[in-house]
């Protein structure tokens, strides 16, 4: 299970007041590229579960990634998580091709195949993000700038096992900056397949 806090920022100056408030604790910067999969039948989304392949360009990495049951409200998301590396060359062949998917060698694609029942792969396409890596009192906090093609999202996401805390403490620190913000209401990949932004 992936506990995750989500706070929106509402536009490009308040993602770059963040950026220069936490400029002191930036540890690295990932480019993603996030490619999202269905069974040929609808499987996946039938179920409510997400299929990605995630590429980064800071150093040849694909991670295939499983999500099932998601849950958002205020700002907090929980959701069941399965991921493992996949090698970079086989992750390219599978979104020029995603049948191929059906063919590879891996836990994760084996449980959409055998808990889903997905038998056939199709692509859904996907979106690229920047993700800004900070240590912070403690927290790893991930600054996102999403580029869906129709807009631009701009979100913090800390992941942690005590999510109420975090939140009190991240809002505590967007409200002493004057930055504003709002709970996340979707998920990515929900706002990806919907066409506009929330």
């Amino acid at each position: 299970m992936e506990v995750e806090v989500k706070l929106r920022l509402p536009d490009a100056v308040a993602h770059r007041r963040v950026t220069d408030v936490l400029a002191p604790f930036h540890v690295k910067t990932h480019r993603q590229e996030n490619c999202f999969f269905d069974g040929s039948a609808g499987e996946l989304s039938a179920n409510q579960a997400t299929l990605r392949l995630r590429f980064s360009d800071n150093h040849p990495r694909c991670v295939v990634t499983l999500k099932a049951k998601a849950v958002l409200v205020d700002g907090v998301s929980r959701v069941e998580e399965d991921e493992e590396e996949l090698e970079p060359s086989i992750g390219r062949d599978c979104v020029a091709e995603p049948g191929k998917l059906s063919g590879v060698e891996s836990r994760v694609l084996g449980r959409a195949r055998e808990e889903f029942g997905a038998l056939g792969f199709v692509g859904l396409g996907g979106f690229g993000n920047v993700r800004q890596v900070y240590e912070w009192k403690g927290l790893k906090l991930e600054l996102d700038e999403t580029d869906f093609g129709f807009g631009t999202l701009y979100e913090i996401e800390c992941e942690s096992t005590n999510p109420e805390d975090a939140k009190q403490l991240l809002e505590e620190f967007l409200k002493d900056n004057g930055i504003p913000y709002s709970y996340s209401e979707k998920s990515k990949f929900a706002i990806f397949r919907s066409g506009k932004l929330p």
